[in-house]
């Protein structure tokens, strides 16, 4: 039994969640119930004899990605169904409800051949349609961008963002052009093989400078807007940061992250989670006064700083990965945005003791 309509299902284009995405992680697009006469089948065979659209080639793919889950956990190709199965796919992005509609906004592009493009995502912009945003979201950009391109179908899911950024995080996208660019790009997000490094303003200074998070991510059980970090076990999945601070702003300090993994919301959780969270990340309680004193100007300064800054205060600033095409080392730096850096002065300002 089939839950949804069929469409035409992609699975080498499925990649796992990127660290900073505002959604649950992975979507259900798909749900397949066995019923009481089932004989045991293979997974990937199961799924081919329902999907006309789909080889067993690219749902095997699916699964070595993680995206293909038998009642809610993730399994092999080589997994064989049995009465009463649930097998559910799982995609990075949620189900188009709608047609995409081209919308003239504009685009920082920062590289652009046939295969790929790199942009630099403002923040504030939503990356893909869902949620209530089904307009004025990045791929409702990418739309108009490429509207005479007759190769390229915004609907199409094996095009388009490689992986996501959430709302409110600024920086480097890559966005494949062909399926076969998509692929490739994809293969090395999951492998973990591609160059990401992010800049945060986080409350206090961390002890070591240098260090490493390690702690389990997962929904929080208090709250299902955020995630949290849970002791090593079943719950949550496996998360390890790289930080080092880059700048010690007395109440503040501007630090560099690298992820060894990518799950949602990665930095902002790791970084509440031994004590410095991301200054006006309203979500993990960093557009409260964390550090400093109590009198009246210097509440007017963070607030000053808040208006600034009107967000979590995270860039995706550098993304490196292997050409799809020429095999080429490809990488990227964007500068941090004006509302972080114009924020980062009056810090510096602040603690030189020069007037707020």
């Amino acid at each position: 039994m089939m839950r949804e309509e069929d469409e035409e299902f992609a699975p080498e284009d499925v990649e796992m969640p990127d660290q900073e995405d505002d959604s649950n992680g992975m979507y259900e697009h798909f749900r397949f119930e066995a019923d009481k006469g089932q004989t045991l089948l293979r997974v990937d065979k199961f799924l081919v004899a329902r999907m006309e659209k789909s080889s067993r080639n690219r749902i095997q793919q699916a699964a070595e990605a993680g995206c293909i889950l038998v009642n809610g956990k993730a399994v092999k190709s080589n997994y064989r169904v049995k009465p009463f199965d649930v097998v559910s796919i799982v995609m990075d992005r949620p189900r188009y409800e709608l047609e995409i509609i081209a919308e003239d906004i504009p685009l920082d592009i920062v590289y652009e051949d046939k295969f790929l493009l790199v942009v630099n995502k403002p923040p504030g912009l939503v990356v893909h349609p869902g949620h209530g945003n089904y307009h004025g979201t990045l791929v409702n950009a990418l739309a108009y961008h490429f509207r005479d391109n007759p190769d390229y179908d915004v609907n199409d899911p094996r095009l388009g963002l490689v992986h996501r950024i959430d709302k409110d995080t600024s920086g480097l996208l890559v966005v494949a052009k062909t399926p076969d660019a998509k692929t490739a790009l994809g293969r090395q997000f999951f492998e973990k093989t591609t160059k990401r490094e992010y800049v945060a303003v986080v409350w206090g200074i961390p002890s070591p400078e240098k260090g490493r998070v390690e702690g389990n991510i997962g929904r929080s059980l208090k709250d299902r807007l955020q995630m949290a970090v849970f002791p090593d076990g079943d719950y949550g999945k496996h998360a390890v940061t790289h930080y080092e601070v880059m700048e010690a702003l007395g109440y503040v300090s501007v630090v560099k992250c690298r992820l060894e993994t990518g799950r949602t919301h990665q930095i902002r959780v790791h970084l509440k989670h031994i004590g410095h969270p991301l200054l006006n990340d309203a979500r993990y309680g960093g557009d409260q006064i964390l550090r400093g004193n109590t009198t009246a100007k210097y509440r007017q300064f963070v607030s000053n700083c808040f208006s600034i800054c009107p967000r979590q205060a995270l860039h995706a600033r550098t993304l490196g990965f292997v050409h799809p095409e020429t095999g080429e080392e490809m990488f990227f730096t964007s500068e941090i945005p004006e509302d972080m850096t114009s924020m980062i002065a009056r810090w510096r300002a602040y603690t030189d003791g020069k007037d707020i």
